[in-house]
């Protein structure tokens, strides 16, 4: 970390993602300043040489046991190098229980990208999934763990909802009213807020590693290769020759409709909701709402049925990759 960063003593944004792991910070001119890292890793044997040789090249690693751990963007590198699937530390928007490694590796991203806090209690928000199906207890410990590796850093840390994180991020002009979504690797979050107050947030769980792993079991393919097409080349514009185009169409149109599906059912059924005289926006982001012709697919696939609220825009966020960590550091400038 630079002189530059460890100086920043403003409040942080941090987006936990199950595929990514990003910081957010305050700049100039009211812009933003972001840093990712991969939330992946691969394990090698672990040798004296291969250890040197590691840090001649400043690979991004840590020494467990009798394993050499390659974490973050430089565990990409290596997949691609060895024709191997990258391990994840997280799963469905949490810690994995079935990664050992797991609480070690999100430890090493979220230090190397945040560092020690600046100033005693400088504040950081960091984004937690919504309950979902059998969420619950998991995000609890989940986010008690992310919590204390920040305490340990210095400093004070809050956990905020994915998509009331959207909403900050990309509804000022709405005066935060409306619906954020964030199609992430792990789950879909959805949080309808008024005023900035959620109403209803809940996560679905077909998202972006549901797309990969049943595309890659389909197509005899790497799921990482999968989850790099689909964020670069990928475009969501109907059948083909292409098997990989297929596959991945077909897993994106059932990922669409449950996330729809789930969005009107959780609206309809609400006790809570409130009588909105105006119509409220729908804004979605994340790495799976990418790809070219996503917003149509969404957009035809909503309009199929009576949708229980007024829209005034359903869109895609300008720059999906980073919207929840700035919602997050909007929440901890507030």
């Amino acid at each position: 970390m630079n002189n530059v960063e460890q100086e920043y003593t403003q409040p942080i944004g941090l987006d936990v993602g199950t595929s990514r792991i990003v910081v957010a910070r305050a700049a100039k001119d009211k812009k933003y300043e972001y840093h990712t890292q991969l939330n992946a890793f691969l394990a090698l044997p672990h040798s004296k040489l291969a250890e040197d040789l590691l840090r001649q090249q400043e690979v991004f690693h840590e020494v467990q046991g009798t394993e050499l751990v390659v974490v973050g963007n430089d565990a990409e590198k290596f997949a691609e190098v060895f024709h191997v699937e990258m391990r994840r530390p997280m799963k469905n928007g949490v810690l994995n229980p079935q990664e050992p490694h797991s609480l070690a590796v999100v430890r090493s991203i979220i230090t190397r990208l945040v560092g020690k806090a600046s100033a005693p209690g400088q504040k950081v928000f960091f984004s937690v999934p919504a309950p979902g199906e059998s969420l619950d207890s998991a995000i609890t410990y989940h986010s008690a763990s992310i919590q204390q590796i920040l305490v340990e850093l210095g400093y004070q840390a809050t956990p905020i909802e994915e998509g009331l994180a959207v909403v900050y991020g990309e509804l000022a002009g709405s005066n935060y009213s409306g619906i954020g979504v964030s199609c992430g690797s792990g789950l879909c979050n959805v949080a309808l807020a008024v005023l900035s107050v959620p109403v209803i947030s809940f996560s679905a769980p077909k998202a972006g590693d549901f797309i990969d792993a049943n595309s890659a079991d389909v197509t005899g393919d790497r799921a990482n290769r999968l989850r790099v097409l689909k964020e670069q080349a990928f475009a969501l514009n109907g059948f083909s020759t292409d098997r990989v185009q297929n596959a991945l169409t077909v897993y994106y149109q059932e990922m669409i409709t449950n996330l729809i599906t789930t969005l009107r059912n959780q609206i309809s059924s609400s006790q809570k909701l409130p009588k909105l005289e105006q119509s409220v926006p729908l804004v979605l982001s994340g790495g799976s709402a990418m790809p070219k012709g996503f917003l149509e697919k969404f957009n035809k696939t909503l309009s199929a049925n009576e949708f229980p609220l007024r829209l005034s825009e359903v869109r895609v966020s300008s720059d999906p990759l980073h919207s929840t960590a700035r919602g997050a550091l909007m929440a901890a400038l507030c």
